[in-house]
């Protein structure tokens, strides 16, 4: 345990990786989301992928738990768990097609998926009818399989809601009970895998009191009648992490 709390603290730049953690917890707790884009781009920059991945499970699970019980009243439960069923069988394809990249493909990976979906769902598009279970499930599909292998199960999530007619505190509140479900998952799976980087686990673990902090103070400026700000703010952290993600800045 002190080698893998030596490692952490000699890994070089882990007071970037504390300033990434400050700002995700800042949007997650506001919007309900986006943490792993922001975390993503800076973890990746200094960890091998799946260390990366285990930096931010670690990170992610602890930092939103105190706003699940207002999540709970607000969310839908049952179109989340339709959501993390396709995760279920997504996110174990996206971790065995990881272990084929090379780390800058998969840094470009990350960037390209998330610009993608962020140019569909500012496009204009809006869906307008019933969210059906099978669509739901498949969608989750998408969201766990990129999860595996890019770190970022939320952007196809991100586009089915954001283009809705869901009332944002739905639209937050069933998003952080689905990256919650992510993360059980991601960390049951890299346990029997025997893929906990101490390193990385021991580096989460060390910013996990800095993230819940910050998660509350996003929570606490939440408004719900503010959609424009929301959507702008989700837009703008969508751009950000895919532009700071690109290799070219490693």
């Amino acid at each position: 345990m002190l080698d893998a709390y030596a490692t952490a603290l000699a890994l070089p730049g882990l007071w970037w990786l504390a300033g990434a953690i400050v700002a995700a917890g800042l949007v997650r707790g506001f919007t309900g989301f986006g943490s792993a884009m922001i975390i993503m781009p800076a973890a990746s920059s200094v960890l091998d992928p799946f260390a990366a991945l285990v930096f931010l499970t670690v990170v992610e699970f602890w930092g939103p738990l105190p706003n699940l019980p207002a999540a709970l009243r607000t969310g839908q439960r049952a179109e989340t768990l339709h959501l993390l069923a396709g995760a279920a069988v997504g996110l174990p394809l996206g971790l065995w097609a990881l272990s084929f990249l090379a780390p800058d493909v998969f840094g470009w990976l990350v960037s390209c998926v998330v610009m993608v979906l962020l140019v569909l769902v500012m496009s204009g598009w809006r869906y307008s009818g019933t969210l059906r279970a099978p669509a739901v499930a498949g969608v989750g599909g998408v969201g766990g399989f990129l999860g595996g292998i890019a770190g970022v199960p939320g952007p196809p999530v991100i586009m089915l809601y954001m283009a809705s007619a869901l009332p944002i505190a739905v639209i937050r509140a069933n998003f952080l009970l689905y990256l919650l479900g992510i993360d059980l998952m991601m960390i049951a799976v890299l346990l029997g895998a025997g893929m906990l980087d101490p390193g990385a686990l021991m580096a989460g673990v060390m910013m996990v009191p800095l993230y819940m902090l910050a998660n509350v103070a996003g929570a606490w400026v939440f408004d719900p009648g503010a959609e424009r700000f929301f959507r702008a703010v989700a837009y703008l952290v969508v751009a950000a992490s895919a532009i700071l993600g690109l290799p070219i800045w490693e």
